[in-house]
């Protein structure tokens, strides 16, 4: 008697465990949250362009013009590319001497390649020398950040399937976005030709 009880609290058992592991194995996966990828910015809602960037594109209507075959993400960044970018933006940078704008806005006017100029010159003459060279204009945006100071600073924003680049004056270094020490405000749109976006996850 007491072994056919035993036998039975036996098989309980086993059933219990069985049971568990079944229903441990029928529960679905629990899909994970996405994660956002730390090497691209994130784009936000739409923002009105700089109104020093309307006055640019009445000033260089070719560096603004509506361009064919807009569609496309980032590029694949070969050694080539690499090089180029490198390349650009040393060559930039010692082209143009710094000089600050001391009249704030009524001063402000982004020009190409001048002999002088702030951050903004720099940045549209990268663009326009890359454009130069062949690189679709969706992957080249200019962009507004702030600075530790508080000041406006403006870059060109490389996007690239291994991450979003940013060419700067005030390095000579191409870098990750992320390894930037600004707090990201607007940037080109990169579906809509004279559109600008907000930036949904700001720099560290």
């Amino acid at each position: 008697m007491q072994r056919t009880s035993g036998s039975i609290v036996a098989t309980a058992i086993m059933i219990i465990i069985g049971g568990v592991q079944w229903a441990g194995a029928a529960l679905p996966a629990v899909p994970r949250a996405p994660q956002a990828d730390p090497a691209r910015i994130e784009l936000g809602r739409p923002a009105l362009p700089p109104l020093t960037y309307t006055a640019f594109c009445l000033r260089y209507q070719a560096e603004c013009r509506p361009r064919r075959f807009f569609r496309g993400g980032p590029i694949r960044l070969t050694e080539k590319r690499w090089a180029e970018l490198r390349e650009v933006n040393r060559a930039v940078n010692l082209a143009i001497e710094p000089a600050r704008n001391e009249l704030g806005l009524a001063g402000e006017a982004w020009t190409i390649n001048p002999a002088r100029g702030d951050c903004n010159d720099y940045a549209v003459s990268k663009r326009h020398e890359l454009l130069r060279r062949g690189w679709p204009a969706r992957v080249l945006l200019l962009s507004e950040v702030v600075v530790s100071s508080g000041e406006h600073h403006l870059v060109l924003l490389m996007r690239t399937r291994s991450g979003d680049l940013v060419l700067d004056n005030l390095t000579p270094q191409v870098k990750p976005w992320s390894r930037t020490p600004y707090r990201w405000v607007r940037v080109q749109s990169p579906g809509r030709d004279g559109l600008w976006v907000t930036i949904g996850r700001e720099g560290v």
